[in-house]
């Protein structure tokens, strides 16, 4: 289905293209994850579900776009449909990766129970070998527990799977990963990745800045408007940082990644806390130094207003990004807007202004 992009005003140092990926007014679709393969078309994943709050029936969805991003391709089940009224488990949020050997990954979490911070949880992943046109039979991996990062392999080839989990010990969220050096035979882990009595650390985004140097951006779940935290491991993830706060305020899952110009960009839910709903979607520049750097007072941030939510309560944030050919970026995002239930909008956003020096 052709789906034409609306020219939008340059604002914010940007220029903004929007465009629906998918609307449906039987389900409510969220958490969307993107990517580009190297034929150039752009794979969106998201979830399919009754509601947010209720996850009677879920499903894993993929569409696709091979004209970056003006058209998408009707949604299509990447798992088979489930959710607590049938099965007593439900599938979460989902992420996308291209591995070296040229095949998709796909990420998702399986909750076993209403309650995902005490029922049994599972890492899943599932292949593509066709960019995203059929999946292979889905894989338990030793993972536990719920809101995977992408699967992420390094230049030296190793496989990385992040997720948080509670811990009935502190009564805060605690972010792990588990690794492997034989493409997913085997698996090393739990590694903890931050872990705070203070903090609720979760849905973490890794990035290798360097070769066996790695960062790891978090979410801080306390809803009072605390900033991004991240960890940082100079031995290729097998040890880590204790968590530094970074300025990306009231900063809930981030998306973090390379620019072809060597800058990092980020983007992330805005909520900053109190008696309110998530409005409002940003995309951050840094750089290296300050993805590295241990003191706030020195780390550089650029923080641009991507979207808003206008609905009056509002849900929005979740995203998936990539950078096409021409140096734009294209962007997935999850937003209830007008529309009766929450849909997947994309954006094609033209970057018109420098990280300052």
């Amino acid at each position: 289905m052709v789906r034409r992009i609306k020219q939008c005003s340059p604002d914010n140092g940007m220029k903004i293209e929007k465009t629906i990926i998918a609307q449906d007014e039987r389900h409510y679709l969220a958490w969307p994850d993107l990517i580009q393969t190297r034929t150039g078309r752009l794979l969106c994943v998201f979830s399919s579900c009754t509601h947010h709050c209720d996850r009677s029936s879920t499903q894993i969805m993929v569409c696709f776009s091979d004209d970056e991003g003006a058209s998408w391709s009707k949604p299509l089940g990447a798992s088979e449909p489930c959710g607590l009224a049938a099965t007593g488990y439900y599938y979460n949020n989902a992420t996308l990766s291209q591995l070296a050997d040229g095949r998709i990954a796909l990420a998702y979490d399986r909750i076993d129970g209403k309650d995902e911070d005490r029922a049994p949880t599972y890492i899943m992943l599932t292949f593509s070998q066709d960019d995203g046109a059929s999946w292979s039979s889905p894989v338990a991996t030793p993972a536990v527990g719920i809101v995977p990062d992408r699967l992420q392999e390094t230049a030296g080839g190793r496989w990385f799977l992040a997720c948080h989990r509670y811990n009935e010990a502190t009564g805060k969220l605690v972010q792990r990963l588990w690794f492997s050096d034989d493409r997913g035979v085997n698996w090393q882990g739990p590694v903890i990745v931050a872990a705070s009595p203070e903090l609720n650390l979760c849905e973490g985004s890794l990035l290798e800045v360097s070769p066996g140097t790695l960062v790891c951006w978090m979410r801080e779940n306390s809803f009072t408007g605390l900033p991004c935290y991240r960890s940082i491991s100079t031995d290729d993830g097998r040890s880590w940082s204790e968590p530094m706060p970074f300025p990306l305020p009231a900063c809930h899952r981030p998306k973090a990644g390379f620019l072809a110009d060597g800058r990092i960009a980020i983007t992330y839910r805005f909520f900053p806390g109190g008696h309110t709903y998530p409005q409002n979607t940003f995309l951050a520049l840094t750089d290296r130094a300050s993805a590295l750097e241990p003191d706030y007072r020195f780390c550089r941030t650029r923080i641009l207003l991507l979207d808003h939510d206008i609905a009056a309560r509002s849900d929005t944030g979740y995203t998936g990004w990539c950078q096409l050919a021409d140096g734009s970026l294209f962007i997935a995002n999850y937003i209830k807007d007008t529309f009766p239930q929450a849909w997947i909008r994309g954006y094609r956003v033209t970057l018109e202004e420098p990280l300052p020096e």
